[in-house]
């Protein structure tokens, strides 16, 4: 945290808090995907049955639960180079292009793992920021609205909540 808190501990409660609810805030976006994630989703997604470049957009999205949605522009040229590679063919049919593997797309397939697994593990990849930025607005209500007794309750049990979290922690 900074040291450019305010004297007034009010002020400083509410500015440390901001700070926290922006930290979460940014990290509910999730990491940025690299270019090799997105060929090992297509990969994987082709494996399971042909798409075309919105599905496999909206698939990628729906598997990671929302934490990773490539765009048009990371999806449509890794098809163009794994086209181009020979590891899928196009078809065309109403006017779209349905990608498919090819032998070769296949055997690459079974070596790429799911990127979005990750965002998987019960969820709490934006389990756990949205947690946090709930935790922050309750209190901020607290320092806002209640009584001298109830923000002394609140500090008391987020010092619990911090060493409950520290022993969670120190199990793994």
């Amino acid at each position: 945290m900074s040291s450019t808190f305010s004297p007034n501990p009010a002020e400083s409660l509410w500015q440390m808090m901001d700070q926290i609810r922006g930290s979460f805030d940014r990290r509910t976006q999730g990491p940025r995907k690299s270019r090799g994630d997105v060929r090992a989703a297509i990969l994987v997604l082709l494996a399971e049955e042909s798409m075309h470049g919105y599905q496999i957009i909206r698939e990628i999205e729906e598997r990671s639960a929302g934490a990773w949605k490539p765009s048009a522009g990371s999806v449509y040229p890794t098809l163009q180079q794994i086209a181009d590679e020979g590891l899928v063919r196009v078809e065309e049919s109403n006017a779209r292009k349905t990608y498919v593997l090819t032998d070769e797309g296949r055997a690459e397939a079974e070596s790429a793992s799911a990127p979005w697994s990750e965002h998987e593990r019960g969820g709490s990849f934006q389990a756990l920021p949205k947690a946090g930025v709930e935790l922050a607005h309750a209190v901020s209500q607290v320092m806002h609205t209640g009584s001298a007794a109830q923000t002394d309750e609140a500090i008391e049990v987020l010092a619990d909540a911090r060493r409950r979290i520290y022993a969670i922690l120190a199990q793994g």
